[in-house]
């Protein structure tokens, strides 16, 4: 997935590890960054930076729609996606599909501030194929949120053009999604394909990025799609007292990439070629 580079944590102890139905799960306690959530080798959530990944992918749709009331969670078992809506009060109904119960379990007993977002009363939650579930629900939802890992095992048909297809019609008029994106300084081939199909999809289509230290590259950007007159850019008034990386501001900065992946995204050549594309 990374080729010749890697990331390492200390770590201070195993909390928990198993092979899931669907995936290797581990848990460890690290030096620097509190407990650890890894699938399939990857880190998803650490306690110490997950508010930053959480808050973005979370907010940046739900800001950008009007009034979002119902919410739909493709992924994101570890719950944090869950914690973040769940501070929207205009939300009525919050559901998730979650392909791999273990998931869930591990992060409420081991990174509770993230499986606490199972608790809201608004949440339902569904263990099942997230497409499968789309496809049943045409025109049900304001927002859609994949929470996915990278697109390998079970994650990969998330990054298909089929899947956003599915997407499109679930949401209702003037919805919006929002995916984990990949890295741009790893992952170009794979997002400007991603960004291209999806504009043959959707009304508005940006490629928007943060910070994360223990993602890939320390950086992790979100693809947002959205229908009629409800554009990824343009966020409402919002904030919330527990908030400790979004804001209006940042919504709006999000969206300013490097030159090098603007032209990337925007499918116009690079000022030179090399062998990483960029």
């Amino acid at each position: 997935m990374w080729p010749g580079q890697a990331l390492s944590l200390e770590v201070d102890e195993v909390l928990h590890e198993e092979r899931t139905e669907f995936q290797d799960l581990l848990v460890f306690r690290s030096k620097a960054y509190g407990n650890v959530l890894v699938l399939d080798g990857a880190i998803q959530a650490t306690e110490r930076d997950e508010f930053a990944y959480q808050e973005m992918i979370a907010h940046l749709p739900l800001c950008a729609h009007p009034c979002p009331e119902k919410v739909l969670v493709i992924g994101g078992g570890d719950g944090g996606v869950l914690r973040e809506i769940a501070k929207h009060p205009c939300v009525q109904e919050i559901v998730i599909c979650e392909l791999d119960k273990a998931v869930p379990a591990a992060s409420q007993k081991f990174l509770p501030q993230l499986g606490k977002g199972f608790q809201d009363p608004r949440v339902t939650v569904h263990h099942r194929d997230g497409a499968l579930f789309l496809e049943e629900h045409v025109e049900s939802f304001d927002v859609i949120i994949t929470d996915s890992s990278d697109p390998v095992g079970p994650a990969a048909a998330l990054f298909e053009e089929s899947f956003y297809f599915k997407i499109k019609n679930a949401l209702k008029p003037g919805g919006i999604s929002c995916s984990q994106g990949e890295a741009f300084w790893l992952h170009l081939g794979t997002i400007t394909p991603m960004m291209k199909f999806c504009r043959d999809m959707f009304d508005h289509v940006e490629y928007a990025s943060c910070m994360v230290p223990t993602y890939p590259s320390g950086q992790i950007g979100f693809l947002l799609c959205s229908k009629d007159s409800t554009h990824p850019k343009v966020a409402r008034s919002w904030s919330h007292p527990s908030l400790r990386y979004y804001n209006t501001e940042v919504h709006q900065a999000a969206f300013v990439l490097p030159e090098f992946v603007r032209r990337a995204v925007a499918g116009e050549p690079q000022v030179q070629e090399t062998e990483w594309g960029y």
